[in-house]
């Protein structure tokens, strides 16, 4: 299968059956969320940072060589630094629950559904050239990178839709809304297809920051949003779902590379 295909076909699992999922997990009874989204979000926490410190990160160092090394660093703190100024100026929407300062009771308005949308469209084609630098670096890089993508999407579409609406947006509307902004991640994807396979050089750049967008999200937005629970036993079971979230990763990369034992790595979109 082609390189193009792969991007396709997890494009499509990071974006539009996030947006799915999310969508049937609203099905379930509002007094349930509270109890089971956490779950969702120490699963996403898990397998965020096993995907940026267990493949992202060194597969762009093997890219870029020893002696290079620092400049790939400064890429990742300058991504996590871009990511926070982003998230300053209310283009990144990472709320994973109904009780935080900006999107609690009251701040629901109009305007705000707008921006989440707006702000849904960017963060998709961003994830969608994140997928597609990994899906050509290496195959089963850009499968565990894609699985990582869609475990953090899931909590953060349920946020998005009940943001949208509280903001008067009904069911259908609030989905048809999601669903057209997640093809942004097919569509950053492929415009990242062609685009990056002709520099080869500019991919383990593209996956420093790809990590430092992993870690930015469960850094300063998922790990909070546990802390909330205090409890020993919710702490238990959140240490549990993040190493169910790393153990799926490492499974799955165990998995892919038997499959895949020879893809080559920088050099996939020439054999593509």
């Amino acid at each position: 299968m082609s390189v193009l295909l792969w991007i396709l076909l997890f494009s499509l699992l990071g974006g539009v059956l996030s947006v799915i999922a999310a969508s049937l997990f609203l099905l379930i009874p509002e007094d349930h969320h509270p109890h089971l989204l956490p779950h969702g979000v120490s699963f996403a926490l898990g397998s965020l940072l096993s995907v940026a410190f267990l493949h992202l990160i060194p597969e762009a160092a093997q890219g870029v060589g020893v002696g290079n090394t620092e400049m790939l660093f400064a890429t990742v703190l300058a991504g996590i630094l871009g990511f926070f100024i982003l998230e300053k100026l209310l283009l990144w929407r990472h709320c994973h629950a109904g009780d935080c300062e900006t999107h609690g009771e009251g701040h629901f308005h109009q305007p705000a559904g707008t921006l989440i949308v707006i702000g849904d469209v960017i963060h998709n084609l961003v994830d969608g050239v994140l997928i597609a630098a990994a899906f050509l670096t290496d195959i089963r890089l850009g499968i565990v990178t894609a699985l990582a993508v869609a475990a953090h999407e899931i909590p953060q579409e349920v946020g998005d839709f009940a943001i949208l609406l509280q903001s008067g947006y009904g069911r259908t509307r609030a989905l048809w809304y999601n669903l057209m902004s997640s093809l942004g991640t097919v569509v950053g994807g492929v415009a990242a297809y062609f685009a990056l396979e002709r520099m080869n050089g500019v991919l383990p750049y593209v996956l420093a920051l790809a990590a430092s967008s992993f870690i930015y999200v469960a850094v300063a937005d998922l790990i909070p949003s546990l802390h909330r629970r205090t409890h020993l036993s919710a702490a238990l079971q959140q240490l549990v779902m993040i190493a169910a979230g790393i153990a799926l990763i490492v499974m799955v990369n165990h998995w892919t590379e038997g499959r895949h034992p020879e893809t080559p790595r920088t050099a996939s979109v020439i054999s593509r």
